[in-house]
């Protein structure tokens, strides 16, 4: 069985434990998807628990990773761009959130470097690079979770990546 279907020897077909399974065996690698996208764990949960309550109920029979990964993708879209509409909507931009000792102990001057880095790139190349280093995702499977071309894909990811040595002031 490939790695985006949940085995179902143990549930019948369509039933809820095809559902419970994904949840079970994917939670933690889609909330650390959706957090690179958003930037914060917490709504990165609540966009996960969001997915999964929403598929609930639907058929079960076409639930894979893949399918389960686009919704992830397109819901911190929604949560980004309602943070934009929200940041336009103020006149005064709010302070940047301080994160705690802790978290910059563990991450290291560096990767907060290279976050923030990776945080200022246009959505799609964020995304991009996310769905390409983080998840190890070929051209084609990109390609169809941001719903472009696999041409588009490598073009983006290249763009990204000469962006970011400009901004990290490395050599590409």
């Amino acid at each position: 069985m490939s790695g985006e279907t949940v085995a179902r020897a143990s549930a019948p077909p369509g039933g809820p434990a095809v559902l419970a399974d994904l949840y079970r065996e994917h939670w933690l690698g889609l909330v650390r998807l959706a957090a690179l996208l958003v930037g914060d764990r917490q709504s990165a949960e609540d966009i996960v628990q969001d997915v999964f309550s929403r598929l609930h109920g639907r058929n079960q029979d076409a639930l894979t990773l893949a399918y389960i990964r686009v919704c992830v993708l397109n819901a911190a879209r929604s949560v980004l761009r309602r943070r934009g509409v929200a940041a336009r909507a103020t006149l005064d931009r709010p302070a940047e959130e301080a994160d705690s000792a802790e978290t910059v102990a563990v991450l290291g001057e560096s990767r907060q470097e290279m976050l923030a880095a990776l945080g200022r790139l246009p959505r799609r190349q964020r995304e991009v690079l996310i769905l390409r280093y983080y998840l190890d995702l070929s051209d084609a499977e990109i390609a169809r979770a941001v719903r472009v071309k696999e041409s588009t894909v490598r073009a983006t990811a290249s763009r990204a990546l000469d962006r970011l040595a400009r901004q990290l002031g490395g050599p590409r």
